[in-house]
Order: structure tokens, then C-alpha cells, then sequence
């Protein structure tokens, strides 16, 4: 049976462009992860690899226009907010370089032996060193920097790990171009180009997270798919480290007082963050627990003036559209729940901004309004209406893992008088990051970022954004008493690579 072609679709008409590939055979995606395995040993030199990233980053940026005219005619993004991405993109790559010449992701540590302890000391020397060949699943909404060239591939190849790329439907044709790229920047400094693979379809997938020679992956998309694989990851053999992004509702608390001080700025503001992006961020804020009175009324009516505001826009594909309608539908014909902008459709290829909103109370013990604490990916968001602080209390205890968890405090509040500490406290368990009177969309690329959270957030304690993305690539290994001769250069006494290290106890920067 011939191959099934794979299309490349515009979602503003849902009418297919090209033929972009075929889908991979399981045979093609073993041909992908040897050649990838074959690629290891030319990232071996960290200063090749840097150079490399950055190579990558300068192509990317050479090709802009080319890129960013083919990403939005497959995601209907628009021109302003891709060459942002595609900047941000660039951004990391240069930045895990950096990460690279430095060093300190290595975790060096020497401890000489030291007979006096109890138990004594031997020579022991520890660093960590590549896993092997990474599968990177792309996902639908950021086509560069959660795509075949972003966090996940950059933190791989900085690690010293080749990748092998499942390539998302909703943006093949730019997958294509942007491995081209990539493969470009390798063979300039002399690594196959096979150090970046390349396969689609569903199938492929699958084969990929099962191939022996795979040691880690990253995925980044739905619990579904996510789960699924997490599972054969598990399942085989060998199981392997698999690092998935799978929803997040990113739950936010508005307090009373808050409220009282700036209820239209709030209402404005979530309005911005829920609508961005037509909803299609990982951390849009997808539950709003705000007070029931006077003061949440002029912040519901803040939001509804906003909302109403906002024009029609296009999901990445008909498929999402069809969800999205059918999900707001489903929550809006619940009892109780009201729909000051009504959710759904916005035309045949467009969806309308909108919210709903709920007692809290019907969220607080299980029922049949439990799927207002599902993920609905698009332009809405959930707002319950609280009594009480009992309410929140017990609507948070019901709330799964989330990327993101927010508080808005008034300005006495912030300042340490009031419950602030005890809403951060009841918050904290619930994200990997949590956020104070502001908005989560927009995750910055920096050393102290954490882009990750309990399960179904994430299926590990490992963030996919900022430096300390390389480490799930990466596996400590001790050498004891170890001739010096014998020693990979990191970890001999006169340091001949200059890198910071713990050498007998003490820091050397």
C-alpha cells in the first residue's frame, strides 16, 4: 500500500496547498534515528556545538521572510506575531550556545579521597554526559520555538544529543524548510546532517518513541496524545525518560480586595491574555475564581466590554474549530452557567472570543459541571464566582497539575497585610509557576524560568524553556579512582578547559 500523502492545509479555508511529504514507513524512521545515532560523536566537541547553534540561529534569521510567509499560510497566525516567535527562537538557540561555552550545565564535582571520613573517601569524579538520540514531537500552536527548531531540539543539540523531529500536521510544509535550515548550519561545521531528523505521521510517532536507539523524548500537545506515548515510552524494553507537556487549565485567583481596587484593569487584562493568540497558548488562564459581589460584577462587565471587542479568529485547523464549538457548547448548557460573550462559532472557518461563568460552588465537590475544569483549547475562559474563601479553598483542591497558577492582590495585600502569603501557599502545589498580579501567557526565555508543573501539566519535574531545559538530556556519570590519564579532560585536577566545578568542596567559577 502506497504511502499516505501529507498536505500542507490553510486553515482560513481549510483547502489543501501542496503535497508536502509522505508519511514515514517504519523503515524510513529507522533510517532516521541511525542516522541520527551515527551523528553523535561530531557534537562531541562543545565548541562545535555552540558554533553549530549559533550557524542555526543566523540561517533562521537569514530566511525570515521565506519562513515566516510559510508558517502563517499554514497557521494563519499572522506576520507580527511569527517573526516575534521566530526572534524568540533564534533568541534560545543563541542562548543555549552560551550555556555551552560555559559549561556549568555539566555539573562537574571532584572530590579527592579522604581517608578521615566516615565512611572514607575514595577518588571521585562527576560530570554528565549526553543520552544518546532525543525524539522531539512538535506541537500545533507555536510552529518555531516549540517546533522542529525550538526549546526541546535546541536544549537536545546543546546537550550533545541528536534529534529526530515528528513533524505536526498543521505546519509540515514549514517543517520541511526549517530542517533544511538546520542541516545547513550543521554541514557548515562539518556534522552530518542527519544530526537532525525529520519523519511524519501519526504512526511515525509511534515507531519513534519505540525504536531502540531513541533515549529520551519531548512532546508538547494534548493529554491524549501525550499519555500515549508517555505509556510506550514506559512500555518498552528499555523504557526511556519521556518529557511531555500535556494541558493545563492555569487556574486564577482574583481576591476581594483586588477586585475593590482595580476590577476593570483585571477584567482588561484577562480579556488580553485569554484572547491572545486566539486562545491557542498552553498558559492561557482557562479558570477565573473571582468574588461574587459588587466588585466581581464590575470586573465581569470589564471583561464583557473587552471581549465583545475582540474580532473573530482561525484555530490552527478545522479539527480544533470543531472542538472548540463542541466544547463551549457542551459548558454553556449546563445549569447555572451563563454566557455574558457567547463562545463558538464566528463563521465557517473563524470562532468567536467569549466566556462563561459559574458559582464556585458548583465546582467545589464533583458533579456534572466538572468539565469547566477541563482545558478547552481557544478563546474562552471560565469564570466562577466565589462567597467566600472556603470556596476557593475547595475549588483549588479539586484542580489537577498546571503549567501556571495565578493570584491578583490588592497593593495592601501584596505588601504582606491580608491572606496573600496563605493564597501563594494554596497555589504553589498546583504549578511550576506561579504568578503574581500579572498574566501567564508570554513564558521568557531565561535561566530562572520554569516551564513545567505536576501532572497533567507535565509528566516530569523538568521545564522546556530556560537553561535548565539541557538537563533532560543529560545523565550524571562518576568516575572512581580513575588514573588521571585516563580522565575525560573535564575532569582532571589542572582543568584544562577552564569549567566551574566543585573541586574538594569548594566552587571554582
Amino acid at each position: 500500500m502506497a504511502a499516505a500523502p501529507v498536505w500542507s492545509v490553510d486553515p482560513r479555508t481549510g483547502k489543501q496547498r501542496e503535497q508536502v511529504a509522505v508519511e514515514a514507513t517504519a523503515q524510513e524512521v529507522d533510517q532516521a534515528v541511525r542516522a541520527a545515532h551515527a551523528a553523535r560523536g561530531a557534537l562531541a566537541d562543545r565548541t562545535v556545538r555552540s558554533a553549530f547553534l549559533r550557524t542555526a540561529a543566523d540561517l533562521l534569521e537569514g530566511a525570515k521572510d521565506q519562513l515566516v510567509e510559510a508558517a502563517d499560510a499554514e497557521t494563519a497566525l499572522g506576520p507580527v506575531r511569527l517573526t516575534g516567535e521566530l526572534a524568540r527562537t533564534c533568541y534560545q538557540l543563541r542562548a543555549f550556545a552560551g550555556i555551552v561555552d560555559e559549561g556549568a550545565y555539566l555539573g562537574i564535582v571532584i572530590d579527592h579521597p579522604d581517608d578521615t571520613a566516615t565512611p572514607p573517601v575514595p577518588d571521585l569524579r562527576r560530570y554528565k554526559v549526553p543520552l544518546g538520540v532525543v525524539a522531539v514531537y512538535s506541537a500545533s500552536n507555536f510552529p518555531f520555538a516549540f517546533s522542529v527548531p525550538g526549546g526541546d531540539t535546541a536544549s537536545a543539540l546543546a546537550a550533545g544529543c541528536p534529534v529526530v523531529v515528528k513533524a505536526h500536521p498543521d505546519h509540515p510544509a514549514l517543517s520541511e524548510l526549517v530542517a533544511a535550515v538546520l542541516r545547513r548550519a550543521a554541514a557548515q561545521h562539518g556534522i552530518p546532517e542527519g544530526v537532525v531528523g525529520l519523519v511524519h505521521g501519526f504512526e511515525a510517532g509511534v515507531e519513534l518513541v519505540k525504536h531502540p536507539l531513541i533515549a529520551a523524548a519531548g512532546f508538547t500537545g494534548s493529554v491524549r496524545g501525550g499519555r500515549a506515548l508517555f505509556d510506550a515510552a514506559a512500555a518498552r524494553p528499555v523504557p526511556i525518560p519521556f518529557h511531555g507537556e500535556l494541558g493545563s487549565l492555569n487556574p486564577v485567583v482574583v481576591t476581594e480586595a483586588a477586585a475593590a481596587e482595580r476590577a476593570e484593569q483585571i477584567g482588561t487584562g484577562l480579556a488580553g491574555s485569554m484572547t491572545l493568540g486566539v486562545g491557542q497558548f498552553c498558559v492561557k488562564p482557562g479558570l477565573v475564581l473571582a468574588p461574587s459581589g459588587t466588585e466581581g460584577d464590575r470586573l465581569v462587565k470589564s471583561l464583557t466590554e473587552a471581549v465583545s471587542n475582540v474580532d473573530a479568529g482561525v484555530l490552527l485547523d478545522h479539527r480544533m474549530r470543531d472542538n472548540f464549538v463542541a466544547g463551549v457548547r457542551e459548558r454553556a448548557e449546563l445549569p447555572d452557567v451563563e454566557s455574558p460573550v457567547t463562545p463558538g462559532s464566528g463563521g465557517e472557518h473563524t470562532v468567536a472570543p467569549g466566556f462563561l461563568t459559574v458559582p464556585a460552588a458548583k465546582l467545589a465537590a464533583e458533579g456534572e459541571h466538572d468539565v469547566l475544569l477541563e482545558e478547552c483549547f481557544g478563546p474562552v475562559t471560565v469564570v466562577a464566582r466565589y462567597e467566600d474563601e472556603a470556596e476557593v479553598t475547595a475549588v483549588l483542591s479539586r484542580l489537577p497539575g498546571n503549567l501556571t497558577a495565578t493570584v491578583h492582590l490588592s497593593t495592601e495585600e501584596a505588601a504582606g497585610q491580608g491572606n496573600g502569603a496563605e493564597i501563594l501557599a494554596e497555589l504553589t502545589p498546583l504549578a511550576g509557576r506561579v504568578l503574581v498580579n500579572g498574566w501567564p501567557t508570554g513564558v521568557a526565555v531565561a535561566p530562572a524560568q520554569h516551564h513545567g508543573g505536576p501532572y497533567p501539566a507535565t509528566t516530569s519535574t523538568s521545564t522546556s524553556v530556560g537553561a535548565t531545559a539541557i538537563e533532560r538530556w543529560l545523565r550524571p556519570v562518576t568516575y572512581q579512582t580513575t588514573p588521571e590519564a585516563l580522565l575525560p579532560p573535564e575532569l582532571r585536577d589542572d582543568n584544562p578547559l577552564g569549567l566551574p566545578r566543585r573541586f574538594n568542596g569548594r566552587m571554582e567559577i
